[in-house]
């Protein structure tokens, strides 16, 4: 099994032995798919690591909050990321939370509103992070702004004991006169106090291997959103796609605390539940 390693030991060294030899295993898995697949893979994702973004189910909460999250703890959840509580107050939507036996480990939301009532619904519903969902911006600038009201934020939720991110698009990989915005953004951000979540669909959209975004921001990289692309750029659920995702978890599934399935815009939000928890628990790397 892949868990996390002890704080002490990150370390870039730490991160160059172990993600060596995972793509190692990585690469053996895609030169000789089948018999060298089975005798590579030897670790999984932990099933206390698995959660779901509950944008995905967003058309079903609305009218339904506590049949939905029910169904997600049958699948087998145990923990989801938020995206708003859909008209409920926090302490509605946490005592929902509560009787299905699911924690809300991670919540979206910006931070340009009032921090100090985020950081108070954030620490009824149990967060541990805070991840801001989407910025976008003309110019570089702008994107340096951005990055120093980040910085700010990531003080007063480190203050509540509550972790700060960033979730990416595709735009984020796009230069603006040369320079790729996520560059500045992970320069600009102070890397002990904002951590990356990466959309591993935007990351790839957007013309990056994920498996670099790790390496070069590493120890920052601690979430994942997991959700799957066709070769021609259409999102489907885990799985169903050609994003290698064993490689990416070899190379980085010490570090990698949530593994987030989403799908932005499900034909069927419980099938893509179930199917984004049984790839999640079954994949070997």
């Amino acid at each position: 099994m892949c868990g996390d390693l002890p704080e002490q030991q990150h370390s870039r060294r730490t991160f160059l032995n172990v993600a060596t030899a995972a793509l190692t295993v990585g690469a053996a898995a895609v030169a000789l798919p089948g018999t060298a697949s089975a005798a590579a893979a030897r670790q999984r994702v932990p099933v206390d690591k698995i959660s779901i973004q509950l944008y995905s189910l967003r058309s079903l909460l609305q009218n339904d909050p506590e049949g939905t999250l029910s169904a997600l703890a049958d699948i087998g959840y145990r923990k989801v990321e938020l995206a708003g509580t859909y008209g409920r107050s926090a302490t509605e939507f946490r005592a929902i939370l509560d009787r299905n036996h699911i924690k809300a480990s991670s919540t979206h939301v910006g931070i340009d509103g009032d921090l100090n009532q985020v950081i108070a619904d954030a620490k009824v519903l149990g967060n541990r992070s805070v991840v801001v969902p989407y910025a976008n911006f003309g110019t570089i600038a702008e994107w340096e702004a951005f990055a120093g009201r980040m910085n700010t934020a990531a003080v007063a939720f480190k203050k509540a004991g509550l972790a700060l991110g960033y979730h990416n698009h595709d735009h984020e990989f796009a230069p603006i006169g040369g320079v790729v915005p996520y560059d500045v953004l992970t320069a600009k951000t102070d890397k002990r106090l904002v951590h990356l979540e990466i959309d591993l669909f935007w990351a790839v959209n957007g013309g990056a291997d994920p498996v670099e975004l790790f390496r070069r921001n590493y120890p920052r990289v601690t979430q994942y959103h997991v959700k799957d692309r066709t070769a021609d750029g259409q999102m489907v659920d885990p799985g169903a796609g050609v994003i290698n995702f064993p490689r990416i978890f070899a190379a980085s599934c010490h570090n990698i605390g949530e593994y987030i399935v989403e799908h932005d815009q499900p034909a069927d939000p419980l099938n893509t539940a179930k199917v984004g928890f049984e790839y999640l628990r079954t994949v070997r790397f």
